[in-house]
């Protein structure tokens, strides 16, 4: 849009809608042309960028851009009205279920608006899925069983319910970031064998098992911690560090620590 123009806004404002590149695209179209008085509507933190932004602004701006301009400003809007519309519309659907929203959203990775998609495509009741294992097989979480002669030939998972898959994945990937939740702790355990995406399913599935617990007790999540593990499977994590020095080439000699009274 304004890249002919010789005006490079984006390359200092990285959101040229935003409050500030807003004003200043505003501000092009009805026809000021002063880089100076341009960057002066600079809000906030985008004031330090004032010299920077007065170099970016400094181009040829016809009225074929400004009209151009105006026509992409004006879609912007009736995409942001609209979604605002959606919004309301899905707020008022919601409200039957907004304690279970609430109780889902306790859940690290799940943001009220993932919460929303699950209870959409769930229905919100578990009594129709006897157990978690039937949700998560339902929702293609759970490995498939391709059995031959006693040899498992696969365990890809199954198809399931792409909307609620891709809203799990969404929450499986930002809670895979986090230091100090049990899940974020069981995707890094996962990934160091199994590698990132068997990791990413493994905590979609501990997600709708909790997911189908919580919604038939009413309990909120209560996060085992990023130590879980090691605490409760202790000689299992020492081998595994022990394993992991000895790859990297050190041998490894363990004492018991000496208690003192």
């Amino acid at each position: 849009m304004l890249e002919d123009s010789g005006i490079k806004l984006s390359s200092v404002a990285t959101d040229i809608t935003g409050v500030s590149g807003r004003a200043m695209l505003e501000a092009l179209i009805s026809g000021q042309d002063s880089p100076a008085v341009l960057a002066e509507l600079a809000h906030g933190r985008m004031r330090s960028k004032i010299p920077a932004l007065t170099e970016a602004l400094t181009g040829r701006f016809t009225d074929h851009h400004a009209f151009t301009a105006r026509l992409f400003l004006d879609r912007i809007d009736a995409h942001s009205r609209d979604i605002a519309t959606l919004d309301a519309r899905i707020d008022e659907h919601m409200k039957p279920f907004s304690g279970a929203r609430e109780l889902l959203a306790t859940i690290p990775g799940i943001s009220g608006r993932i919460a929303e998609v699950i209870i959409a495509e769930t229905g919100g009741d578990m009594s129709v899925f006897p157990t978690a294992g039937h949700l998560a097989s339902w929702a293609g979480t759970a490995p498939g069983a391709n059995e031959s002669a006693g040899r498992v030939k696969s365990t890809k998972t199954r198809p399931g319910n792409r909307y609620l898959k891709r809203a799990l994945g969404t929450a499986a990937l930002t809670v895979s970031r986090s230091q100090t939740t049990y899940l974020g702790a069981k995707y890094r355990r996962i990934k160091s064998r199994r590698g990132p995406m068997k990791a990413l399913v493994a905590v979609e599935h501990s997600m709708l098992t909790a997911i189908w617990h919580m919604l038939t007790t009413g309990e909120c999540y209560a996060d085992p911690g990023p130590d879980y593990y090691t605490r409760h499977q202790p000689l299992r994590s020492k081998d595994r560090a022990l394993h992991q020095l000895e790859a990297l080439g050190y041998h490894v000699t363990l004492e018991p620590r000496q208690h003192t009274g």
